[in-house]
Order: C-alpha cells, then sequence, then structure tokens
C-alpha cells in the first residue's frame, strides 16, 4: 500500500510539478534522488507532529548532497482541508519551538487545496493539488540558493497560474486522475 502512495505522489511530481514547470527548482533534486517520499502512519495531530519532527531531524543529521527534501505524504489523516489548515499551525509552531525558524519551511498540498480569495474550481488551486496531504519540507539555504539563480522568481506563482488556467478538460483529467474520481 504504501508503494502505491509513493508512487502516486511520484507520478504527480513527474507529471505536474515537474512536467508543468511548476517548480523550476524540483527537477533537479528528483533526478539525483535526493527527494525522501515518506508515508505517515498518523492518524491523529500527536502522532503526525512526532513524525514531522524526526523528519526534520533526519534532514539535520542528512547531508544535503544525499537528501535535500522530504514529502511526508499523510493518507491517513488531515483528510478535510480545514482540518490540514489548522494543523499547519502546529506545524509553524513546532518549527518556531524546536528552532528551526530559518533553517527549514513547508510548503503545502492536498487534494482539496484552495488558495485564500478563490473559489474551490478556480483553476489556480491545481498548483498545490495533490493526491495525498502532503507535508514538503525544504531546507532554507538550499531554497535562498536556487532563488538567487533564478531570474524573477516573483514570477513563478502569476506563470503556474497561467499553465493550469491553460489545460483543457481532458488535460486536467489526465494530470489529476484522484481528483475526477
Amino acid at each position: 500500500m504504501d508503494q502505491e502512495i509513493v508512487d502516486s505522489v511520484q507520478q504527480w511530481l513527474r507529471d505536474v510539478v515537474v512536467g508543468l514547470n511548476l517548480c523550476p527548482f524540483a527537477r533537479k533534486p528528483m533526478r539525483a534522488g535526493q527527494i525522501r517520499y515518506k508515508v505517515s502512519e498518523a492518524r491523529d495531530d500527536e502522532s503526525l507532529m512526532a513524525e514531522l519532527l524526526e523528519e526534520f531531524r533526519l534532514l539535520d543529521n542528512t547531508p544535503v548532497e544525499e537528501l535535500e527534501t522530504t514529502l511526508l505524504i499523510v493518507p491517513q489523516h488531515l483528510q478535510e482541508f480545514a482540518d490540514f489548515n489548522q494543523f499547519l499551525d502546529l506545524a509553524e509552531w513546532l518549527i518556531e519551538r524546536q528552532e528551526y525558524t530559518g533553517i527549514y519551511q513547508l510548503a503545502t498540498f492536498h487534494p482539496d487545496y484552495q488558495f485564500a480569495g478563490t473559489r474551490p474550481d478556480d483553476a489556480e488551486n491545481l498548483t498545490n493539488r495533490t493526491p495525498y496531504p502532503i507535508l514538503h519540507l525544504l531546507r532554507e539555504a538550499s531554497l535562498a540558493r536556487a532563488l538567487e539563480n533564478y531570474p524573477d522568481p516573483e514570477s513563478i506563482p502569476a506563470n503556474n497560474i497561467r499553465r493550469v488556467e491553460g489545460l483543457s478538460e481532458e488535460q486536467k483529467r489526465l494530470l489529476f486522475p484522484y481528483l475526477f474520481c
């Protein structure tokens, strides 16, 4: 079961994130095998917090050349987007409490992701919609280096919105089959 979950997330990463170039920095660590895909066993916030801390500590103790980033996939908890959003307050508290501010940050993804000020069916929400809830643990130093070498990083969100808005219904069904079940 875990392998099926990882496979679906890897396909999303390959076809959507890299394939549509939603994150211009994802291709390199993906090709280098520097992404950890960890399937969470958590069924409650406390267990997920413990797993999140464990993943931060693994990043602490693993050279960036071996492990750039972690995708903590949460298939059994936080299925409702409102619950997921509430959990993010706890996750940010953990980052502050463990003195990881400026070292790590989270990018977040969910099957029902909805940006503030959008309607549920707005295409721009597709940029953060995944097969499962995901907490993406990023090394801030790596992100800063990548942004330094990227021309006009401020244009990334607008470019992403244009890309997903330009998808046909057939393309959306192919890229996001988990949204059309």
